[in-house]
């Protein structure tokens, strides 16, 4: 399925829940938000139905995120009942990590292929400040354990804020060197809680690259699946590699292929342009799978050219990003 723009939308990614059970400080507020009730939110029948019409018009590689993914109830159930859908041939998550290593078998034997982890901290204090809760040993397990399991490329998303954490890209490399790990930097964005934004927290992916570059050696390469919109390096005599994401400094939208579905069944071309297509409506009036497939396709031709992040969140954009799906 072609857009407007001429790029292949293959790739859809499902917020199965807006709770989580950390509060970014980017991300979420102290207090949290004010959560949907459970009717307000797709049932995990709507979703496998909506993965199947999506199959249908191209949709290959499913992503479940929140909110944190593993906090809903049956997602292992989900997991399975997606593999079942012949033309899904890669289904992986983002979490936080917390309550992965009590799930992991699970998941795995439900059929999910990889696991992305968010982590922007190794340090105790750090974590515990931008998460507000301390929980930073869980996350390192989990990472580990997905490696075990051999669900790879078990990949890091690291949000680099200056003045914060900085000063560990070099720890994190060396998390790249020893280990067979994919750290992905990402610049630091308006999204969610605009009150920690700040345009000065930004760091450039040229920086850091530069930073790294002088401690080790760096050759682009790719990764085996799910680059995204990362570009990765391997580090000389290293075991995994790092990957820049550059939402800010280089757009890539030319290359973007994904479509976002909110929990509460809402779905948007992009994070950042406020147009969506209710789907949850349609499933309530009944709406066949043709009708169905035909809003896929139109949320498909409003996708913008690209982003406007670099003019902020918006005033008028109340969601947090845990509300629209990490």
């Amino acid at each position: 399925m072609l857009d407007s723009y001429n790029r292949k939308i293959n790739y859809l990614r499902i917020s199965v829940t807006d709770r989580c059970n950390l509060r970014c400080r980017y991300c979420m507020p102290e207090e949290g938000i004010s959560k949907l009730e459970h009717d307000k939110i797709l049932s995990l029948e709507d979703i496998v139905r909506l993965v199947k019409v999506g199959a249908g018009i191209g949709i290959r590689k499913i992503r479940l995120t929140g909110g944190e993914p593993l906090i809903r109830s049956h997602i292992t159930q989900l997991i399975a009942s997606i593999r079942k859908i012949p033309a899904i041939d890669d289904i992986a998550i983002t979490t936080n990590g917390v309550l992965f290593c009590g799930m992991a078998e699970e998941l795995k034997a439900a059929g999910l292929d990889r696991a992305n982890f968010s982590l922007d901290t190794m340090v105790a204090e750090k974590f515990e400040f931008i998460t507000r809760r301390n929980h930073r040993t869980g996350v390192k397990r989990a990472i580990f354990k997905a490696l075990d399991l051999g669900l790879e490329p078990v990949k890091i998303n690291t949000v680099v804020i200056k003045g914060f954490n900085d000063d560990e890209l070099l720890d994190f490399a060396k998390l790249a060197y020893d280990f067979p790990l994919h750290i992905r930097f990402i610049e630091f964005m308006p999204i969610g809680d605009v009150l920690f934004w700040n345009r000065d927290r930004i760091i450039s992916s040229e920086e850091i690259r530069e930073k790294i570059a002088r401690r080790y050696e760096l050759a682009p390469t790719k990764i085996s699946k799910g680059s995204g919109p990362a570009v990765y390096f391997k580090l000389a005599g290293g075991r995994g590699t790092i990957g820049f994401i550059t939402p800010m400094s280089h757009k890539f939208c030319s290359e973007c292929n994904r479509l976002r579905l909110t929990a509460e069944g809402k779905l948007r071309g992009c994070l950042y342009d406020k147009r969506e297509i209710d789907l949850k409506a349609a499933l309530e009036h009944k709406s066949d799978d043709e009708e169905l497939k035909k809003l896929f396709i139109q949320a498909i031709s409003l996708k913008p050219s690209e982003h406007h992040m670099n003019e902020g969140w918006g005033k008028d954009n109340l969601r947090k990003m845990s509300q629209i799906g990490g």
